[in-house]
């Protein structure tokens, strides 16, 4: 299997180059199980990161991403976007989002518990990787749907064009790819 060697804030990894379509790969980044990786870009993402109250991510990749930001930033409290209601929920607000690594198109659900927090705080938007923005549109929608303030935007990698947006904060620029592992041009 081809790869594509990154360095995230002094972290060397080296990505398995997967098939999308005929036309697409990409690298395949997780920080799942990956202590050492996780640390670091959430230290990374911490130093550059505007002044918020709240963060907030997407089920479910940036889950230890944004627990570990927290963590370092003495931060008690952050939010989860939930792929399906839970019965714990006090009610739900909704709203769908297409992946490029998701064939079929999610939903996307938070808390009303959760969104009374927000309402009229300033929240940060994390994310693992921002290619087509799909996934931190939706969850854009819900913190303006709360009433809160999107404070910024961040992610560990920027994909393909996402690195050109002036509109997110991100560690490292992560190209897509040609399906022969060349990367796309």
């Amino acid at each position: 299997m081809k790869t594509y060697r990154i360095t995230i804030n002094g972290v060397t990894r080296d990505l398995p180059i997967c098939p999308v379509d005929e036309n697409l790969s990409i690298g395949a980044f997780v920080i799942f199980g990956d202590v050492e990786l996780t640390v670091a870009t959430a230290a990374g993402l911490l130093k550059i990161a505007p002044e918020y109250d709240y963060m907030l991510t997407a089920e479910a990749k940036g889950i230890p991403l944004i627990h570990e930001m927290a963590r370092q930033s003495g931060q008690n409290k952050y939010f989860l976007a939930r792929k399906s209601p839970k019965l714990y929920m006090t009610g739900v607000f909704e709203t769908t989002v297409h992946s490029i690594t998701t064939a079929k198109e999610q939903h996307l659900y938070l808390d009303k518990a959760d969104a009374e927090l927000m309402k009229g705080k300033r929240i940060l938007l994390v994310d693992d990787v921002i290619s087509t923005g799909e996934s931190l549109t939706a969850i854009e929608k819900l913190v303006e749907a709360a009433g809160g303030i999107v404070a910024g935007k961040a992610a560990i990698l920027a994909e393909g064009e996402a690195q050109y947006r002036k509109d997110i904060l991100f560690l490292e620029p992560l190209p897509l790819f040609n399906p022969d592992g060349s990367v796309k041009e």
